[in-house]
């Protein structure tokens, strides 16, 4: 399995040549199920917002039919209620079964971002509307977990209670969501003023009441993810990232997952590189992908994290999502024009925040 020539465009000095992006790219596919599914590692578990993030990857490298593959999968395990469990499990003997049966709001409102960043990458749009019902009742189910702040809750069981409970990476995550969301429906001319609102009063809340959100000041996600999701920019987005740089970036080494933990992830610090492009900090942004590339195995595939304070990797796996998170971030530094859209955002539709529509 081979994509030398697919992944031209998915070189960075220092970081991947076009042979290194394809290797991982083939790591990545030979991974994915028959079915579409796109599993954490061969023998794993899949959970719906990894699996997104590997099939942008695949779209990225343009691997369009896996990526399809991966889009139709989502939209024939979907709930009734448009919503879809935190885990199917795809061990030995089994296939795609549910595992958690918890329902993450930020997991199900993902699958925007992935089918429109589909539709930037191929302009299929017959693939729009075929997964248009697909996103519409994930984000109205998402939406009818929206509290009176603006805030998400995070999560509702499987008997349909939730607590009123928001988590600033979620929200934030869902806050991108929804605006590719609106992105789509502008292109079926199908407008949805009652999405508009919600990313509005969503964005306030992220922006303006931190008291809204379950504190989890020292995981890297929550310092980061309100400008990888596209809430800040500008000042703002370089005063947040300032303000945590020296807590969880270690040098040469990538960024920290948890402080004080000395356990820097492959994952959160290729996002990190992609909230840095996006606002402006390319050169940091490589160099945050460069130190990470200890963590590459010699499959392509990249280790999920590193123990430093031990020199060990851990946990022994090998991850489809941080391998797609790195790929991401190096196609969003060479320009691919759907990776730079959907995670700049300049082309977004924006919200109308609470004080401009005269509620709250």
């Amino acid at each position: 399995m081979s994509f030398p020539e697919r992944t031209e465009h998915l070189t960075l000095p220092g970081v991947l040549s076009a042979e290194q992006a394809a290797q991982t790219v083939a790591g990545i596919a030979a991974i994915q199920r028959p079915d579409g599914a796109i599993p954490w590692f061969t023998g794993g578990h899949l959970d719906p917002w990894d699996h997104i993030e590997a099939a942008m990857a695949l779209d990225a490298a343009g691997e369009h039919e896996r990526a399809d593959a991966a889009y139709r999968w989502l939209a024939d395990r979907q709930n009734p209620d448009g919503s879809w469990y935190a885990s199917y499990l795809y061990a030995d003997g089994q296939d795609g079964e549910p595992g958690d049966r918890g329902r993450e709001t930020n997991f199900c409102a993902y699958i925007a971002v992935g089918v429109w960043h589909h539709y930037l990458s191929t302009g299929d749009d017959a693939f729009l509307d075929r997964l248009w019902p697909t996103l519409y009742a994930a984000v109205e189910y998402v939406l009818a977990l929206q509290l009176p702040g603006g805030q998400i809750a995070w999560k509702r069981e499987d008997d349909g209670t939730f607590a009123p409970e928001a988590l600033l990476t979620g929200s934030s995550s869902i806050y991108q969501a929804l605006r590719c969301a609106l992105a789509a429906a502008d292109t079926r001319e199908d407008p949805q003023p009652d999405w508009e609102l919600a990313v509005g009063t969503l964005g306030h809340a992220v922006r303006h009441h931190p008291e809204l959100f379950l504190d989890k000041d020292r995981y890297s996600m929550d310092w980061y993810y309100p400008v990888l999701g596209g809430v800040l920019r500008g000042a703002a987005a370089e005063r947040r990232i300032d303000s945590g740089w020296d807590r969880f970036v270690v040098p040469g080494l990538g960024v920290r997952c948890v402080v004080p933990n000395p356990w820097v992830t492959g994952g959160e610090s290729a996002e990190l590189a992609l909230a840095l492009w996006a606002m402006g900090e390319s050169d940091r942004a490589v160099q945050i992908l460069a130190d990470i590339q200890h963590l590459r195995a010699d499959d392509g595939m990249y280790w999920t994290g590193y123990v430093f304070d031990d020199e060990a990797v851990w946990p022994a796996e090998r991850t489809t999502w941080t391998a797609g998170a790195v790929l991401l971030a190096v196609a969003a530094l060479g320009g691919d024009e759907a990776t730079t859209a959907v995670f700049g955002g300049d082309r977004l539709p924006v919200g109308l925040e609470p004080d401009e529509t005269g509620c709250c």
